[in-house]
């Protein structure tokens, strides 16, 4: 597939996001249509309510997941729970790949041991 033939596809796919998010706001038109202005007071007021019980059990996660994440490394492995799992793992090497190339020059031996994986692609907004 050529690059023009990509960005025909990109475009088509941004095509159908826009439709997906079109269709969500037209549903959310339909129900805003049909409450009233009391509903409408009283759903707000609910929101209210449960924003701050949402805003301290999430603070309450966000302690927890470090205390176990921190917990977990100085362990060294991973750990189980009943509904969780704190998967250890070891940390991530790397290398200087533009100093390793540039040595690789005057000891071509090294490439033998160079491995490069599979390119990826992310889609993002414009």
């Amino acid at each position: 597939m050529n690059e023009d033939e990509i960005k025909q596809k990109l475009d088509l796919l941004a095509d159908h996001q826009a439709q997906r998010d079109a269709i969500a706001l037209q549903k959310a038109e339909l129900a805003d249509a049909i409450l009233t202005t009391e509903i409408k007071a009283q759903l707000a007021e609910i929101d209210a309510e449960f924003a701050g019980k949402t805003e301290a059990v999430n603070a309450n996660i966000a302690v927890l997941e470090t205390e176990v994440k921190q917990a977990v490394v100085e362990h060294g492995t991973s750990v189980k729970g009943t509904f969780l799992h704190a998967i250890w793992n070891k940390g991530h090497v790397s290398w200087d790949t533009r100093s390793l190339d540039g040595y690789a020059v005057a000891h071509p031996e090294l490439l033998s041991f160079r491995k490069e994986g599979e390119p990826s692609v992310s889609l993002r907004k414009v």
